[in-house]
């Protein structure tokens, strides 16, 4: 009976502990292989070779140019200059520059001597650089703007410092339009209609103060003392020690977004466009009211500072029609532009100026205002926004027919000094049939 016992006891036993070894074992076996993978390894020879990585890991299959850091040879980029079109090869120099994978340390940059600054502020263009490419096959203007297209410092020959400091409220919108010496009829138009400078009523809301400012090259003396007559009288004139010709408008825009940056900064948004547009300005205060209340509340405040909206144009291709001002020639700029807004007009966040302005310093300057605009914003990573309010390129004929179709837009290009005048009044006093028009949505 006792012999039956002791082994009804140690069956019980063995069916207690056995389980209990074994999980204790696996505990062990774990342990120890975990141990064995955190701690270094040997090869044959005896050598320690430690598991991590070492600060710097050069992987195989990269370059081994003293002069720069290591980086893949392919497909990421190519060692070599694209010489099939002129703006493209020095683009890519400049971006080479930039690069900070391209560094060796912190303060060697590649070699780039497009972009060494001289005494006056310009740009020096290495002859070699052009002796590698078709630079001298290019047309004539746009030989004309190679030649100065590495210059951005221009002195102010007439500057309006106070602009935006006349009152303690800061601007709702500052009117920056593009205008020539010549054009005095334009800009006396814009004055008495949509350019109006002050606090200006909304077409339905409050409204918000406006500041209006012209930017312009300079021309022959004799012009240029009517245009300091005007500026004393108005008080609106910005212009600068360069020639005014179409090809230097991106240069006209890089250097009010330098001025913009040190007079006017606290401007909420600002509109940039031409003398020849019509503007229903009470409507777009409105407009960038409603935007800037409905991004807030969602609290998108990033958004509102990279607002951009106008016209926008995309997948569009350069112009290779030689009797065109837009002509672009292959040999100059190869492949699709960016998207960009129309010229005509556009309108952006006073905060967005300058990233434009920091940015402009990394993209050669480019012949055609709206695209180069269009550039600046890629490298940004700003997709503009859409608005068939903004029509650039006038009503079609069936449109045109509509007795409210001026109340439907906030930009409409292009008008006569004549039919500004007549359109604003319009706009101040619109018939009854035009009173609750809405915007264009298509």
């Amino acid at each position: 009976m006792a012999r039956c016992l002791w082994r009804y006891r140690f069956r019980l036993l063995l069916c207690i502990c056995t389980p209990c070894l074994l999980l204790g074992c696996l505990f062990i076996y774990i342990s120890v292989a975990i141990s064995l993978a955190m701690t270094h390894t040997y090869p044959s020879n005896g050598q320690m070779i430690s598991s991590g990585l070492p600060d710097l890991f050069i992987a195989s299959g990269t370059s081994n140019d003293s002069m720069l850091a290591p980086y893949p040879v392919q497909p990421f980029w190519s060692q070599h200059l694209d010489r099939a079109a002129f703006w493209n090869m020095i683009q890519q120099v400049k971006d080479r520059q930039h690069n900070p994978i391209l560094q060796a340390s912190g303060n060697i940059f590649l070699k780039d001597n497009i972009t060494s600054l001289n005494q006056n502020g310009c740009f020096q263009y290495d002859d070699a650089m052009s002796r590698g490419s078709d630079y001298f096959t290019l047309p004539h203007p746009i030989k004309r703007f190679v030649s100065s297209m590495y210059c951005r410092v221009y002195p102010l020959l007439i500057d309006q410092p106070g602009l935006c400091a006349k009152t303690e409220e800061a601007p709702m919108l500052l009117l920056a339009i593009k205008s020539t010496v010549l054009n005095f009829k334009n800009r006396q138009a814009i004055r008495r209609t949509w350019g109006y400078s002050g606090l200006l009523k909304g077409q339905v809301g409050k409204g918000g103060l406006v500041r209006r400012v012209f930017l312009l090259g300079k021309v022959d003396k004799e012009l240029s003392k009517g245009i300091e007559k005007e500026s004393e009288k108005y008080g609106d004139i910005i212009m600068w020690d360069f020639i005014d010709t179409f090809f230097n408008l991106t240069l006209k825009d890089v250097l009010f977004w330098d001025w913009f940056s040190k007079r006017c900064q606290n401007a909420r948004f600002v509109f940039k466009g031409d003398d020849d547009v019509f503007v229903r300005t009470p409507a777009l205060l409105d407009y960038l009211q409603e935007e800037t209340l409905h991004r807030t509340r969602n609290g998108s405040r990033q958004k509102l500072d990279e607002f951009v909206v106008g016209d926008i144009i995309a997948s569009a291709l350069p112009l290779h029609t030689e009797d065109s001002k837009y002509f672009i020639p292959e040999s100059f700029y190869k492949g699709m532009y960016p998207t960009y807004p129309g010229g005509g007009g556009v309108v952006y966040s006073g905060a967005l100026v300058p990233r434009l302005l920091q940015v402009s310093r990394r993209i050669h300057l480019f012949p055609i205002d709206d695209v180069y605009l269009g550039m600046c914003l890629q490298r940004l990573g700003i997709i503009p926004i859409d608005h068939p309010a903004f029509l650039t390129f006038d009503f079609n004929a069936e449109e045109a027919k509509d007795p409210c179709a001026h109340h439907t837009i906030l930009l409409v290009h292009k008008r006569s000094p004549r039919e500004m005048l007549k359109l604003w009044s319009q706009i101040l006093k619109p018939s009854i049939q035009c009173r609750n028009v809405t915007l264009r949505n298509e």
